[in-house]
């Protein structure tokens, strides 16, 4: 038979195992939840300052994008090049931000032949396998022109179903207010190349 001071003893070392038992789940849960906080600022910043994801709206860009489309996109574009697909918030009559391909930078002369359907880019015949038809649509600029420094003549890859650097309401971007320049396709998912070039 235990004695009541033994008898003490084993309830208290019962309570101060449970309370152990309870400090260390709480722990853990803290642990858990403080982790998740960092993750999520983590997140945050790399898609404030590093990438950012953006959609797709309209038929401009068919058949390399689709409307519903989202796009990985750099926040940092320090380097833009012809070819490339950005987004640009410059404000225009739209009221909407444009994702549109690089066609000529700062200095470029272009010239558009709506007869033969060709573009030049410093007197070169750009090959464009991704447009969905041949550049039919005119807009109001006469060429050649030059680009500015620090501009970019942009057009959607369905020529003749996009409002683009061809219409004054859109004109030369300027290179400040591109958004980014698009990576990966991040949905529809397991799509995620840009063009028929990449691996």
């Amino acid at each position: 038979m235990l004695r009541k001071n033994e008898e003490f003893k084993i309830e208290f070392s019962d309570v101060k195992f449970h309370e152990s038992v309870k400090k260390k789940a709480w722990r853990g849960i803290y642990e858990w939840l403080d982790s998740l906080v960092y993750a999520i600022c983590l997140i945050l910043l790399i898609f404030t300052f590093v990438f950012r994801v953006v959609g797709v709206n309209g038929r401009s860009m068919n058949p390399t994008l689709n409307h519903g489309d989202w796009l990985l996109v750099t926040a940092v574009t320090t380097n833009i090049e012809r070819g490339d697909i950005v987004i640009t918030t410059q404000p225009n009559i739209l009221n909407e931000p444009l994702v549109k391909r690089v066609i000529a930078i700062g200095g470029d002369t272009v010239d558009i032949d709506f007869d033969n359907h060709t573009v030049t880019v410093n007197g070169e015949v750009l090959d464009e396998p991704y447009i969905a038809a041949p550049t039919a649509r005119r807009g109001d600029f006469t060429y050649p022109l030059t680009v500015p420094d620090g501009y970019l003549f942009l057009m959607g890859d369905n020529r003749n179903d996009s409002t683009d650097s061809r219409f004054k309401i859109v004109g030369f971007i300027d290179e400040r207010y591109v958004l980014g320049v698009a990576k990966v396709r991040v949905y529809p998912l397991g799509d995620w190349r840009l063009s028929d070039n990449e691996q």
